[in-house]
């Protein structure tokens, strides 16, 4: 049986899996392609997210979730990054995420934590953090999507699939989701 903080974290995991496997069908030039009307690039996406995770987790019961030493407005600043610095970036927030994840057991999501000095049980900074995670993929796939134009290949059901895969669904739980991108990079 899944706990609530197995479920949580496989969710996490496939957020991690739906940004990487947009991230490799790019170019490294097209890392730091500013969005439509000047917004965020992919680069400065991962780096908030990153650098997101580092702070709400690091510490996750003891600390604010808003640590001293962030700075989140040079999180959006534009960057020309290599893959291997960007993906570096990437992994250090979830390095603090999932060891956080690891350690933290059903009983503690009732707890109180504090978010910019804001009191939340464990469960709301985590169900927070899952869902402003699961926004700036979103945004990764849909920049990656269009600059691969016609060379995309789909992170889930691909237009005019949908019978086929709902005779033989493969991908609901998300680990499984998670494992077939892992097969498609």
């Amino acid at each position: 049986m899944t706990t609530i903080v197995e479920s949580i974290r496989d969710e996490f995991l496939r957020y991690k899996a739906l940004a990487e496997s947009a991230i490799a069908q790019l170019g490294d030039a097209d890392l730091s392609v500013a969005g439509p009307n000047d917004g965020n690039s992919i680069a400065i996406i991962c780096w908030h997210l990153s650098v997101n995770l580092l702070s709400r987790l690091k510490d996750l019961l003891t600390a604010d979730g808003e640590k001293p030493w962030r700075k989140r407005d040079e999180e959006f600043e534009p960057r020309a990054v290599t893959r291997e610095e960007l993906l570096a970036k990437w992994q250090a927030g979830w390095d603090a995420l999932l060891p956080a994840l690891e350690t933290l057991s059903d009983g503690q999501l009732a707890a109180t934590v504090t978010v910019r000095q804001q009191p939340m049980l464990v469960h709301e900074a985590l169900h927070r953090s899952l869902a402003h995670l699961a926004y700036h993929v979103g945004q990764i796939v849909y920049l990656s999507k269009a600059l691969r134009g016609g060379e995309w290949k789909y992170l889930s059901i691909p237009p005019g699939q949908s019978d086929a895969y709902n005779r033989n669904p493969t991908g609901e739980r998300p680990s499984a989701h998670a494992a077939n991108l892992s097969k498609k990079l």
